[in-house]
């Protein structure tokens, strides 16, 4: 029996190396344990350096990368970049996946439609996380903004910290098992869970588990979430094997 195969598509900013890194490894993952099989679709949005306008100017592409990628009919579509929605104020999220659905069907995809902002809101309810701590590439003013972000979506971050990186690539190039040591000086006393990386360009995927094992409470990051939000999408079992709780992988006690 051949087994169904998914079109995953991804609306990603132009400086982005890892979301077709990271999701694509997931989904390999997936595929040793399950029968569904993937291919990866990319549009790609102009961006360099993470600041408030370059990230203002980079959604204006996004309908543009929508309609590219409703001509693949893929079978899930999802903006690749957190901070660029979460930048401009709280629940923006929503109206993006509005916009990005009228593109969509405008030009005959019928795919769901999401993004990785909301991603990482949706998995941390579907976690039940309250509290929670975190860590991102950005600078303060924008880590603040997510973090604001967060909050006004029922969720109160404890601690965040930043490593203020402002080049796009030089996020993309940091070394994901740094994370094992940053996260010791994150406070992660009392919360739910713990976002490794609130941000879909600093790898963390290997990290994920080891730090989760190491904390003992369910680790995530938005690339993770991401994943989840695109099974949950395709109506297929949301399970890949070693990154983390949200995707079958319990916390060590």
């Amino acid at each position: 029996m051949t087994s169904r195969i998914y079109r995953i598509g991804q609306i990603v900013p132009s400086s982005n190396t890892t979301m077709e890194t990271e999701i694509p490894a997931m989904l390999r993952a997936r595929e040793a344990v399950r029968p569904e099989r993937f291919t990866f679709h990319s549009s790609r949005m102009r961006m360099h350096k993470v600041v408030k306008e370059e990230l203002e100017a980079m959604n204006r592409e996004g309908l543009r990368c929508a309609a590219e990628l409703a001509d693949a009919r893929v079978d899930v579509m999802s903006t690749a970049c957190l901070v660029a929605i979460m930048a401009m104020g709280p629940g923006y999220h929503r109206q993006t996946e509005r916009e990005l659905t009228e593109v969509a069907r405008a030009n005959h995809c019928d795919a769901p439609i999401m993004t990785s902002a909301g991603a990482l809101i949706e998995g941390l309810h579907r976690l039940g996380a309250k509290r929670i701590s975190l860590m991102a590439p950005y600078m303060r003013p924008l880590t603040d903004m997510v973090v604001g972000y967060i909050e006004s979506e029922g969720i109160e971050v404890k601690d965040a910290k930043c490593f203020e990186i402002p080049d796009n690539l030089e996020v993309g190039r940091r070394d994901p098992m740094r994370l094992l040591e940053d996260v010791k000086t994150l406070d992660t006393r009392g919360v739910d869970a713990v976002v490794l990386s609130a941000c879909v360009q600093m790898p963390s995927l290997p990290a994920i588990q080891p730090a989760q094992d190491m904390l003992g409470v369910p680790v995530v990051s938005t690339a993770v979430c991401t994943v989840r939000g695109m099974l949950e999408r395709l109506g297929v079992e949301a399970v890949v094997p070693g990154v983390g709780a949200l995707l079958g992988s319990s916390p060590a006690r």
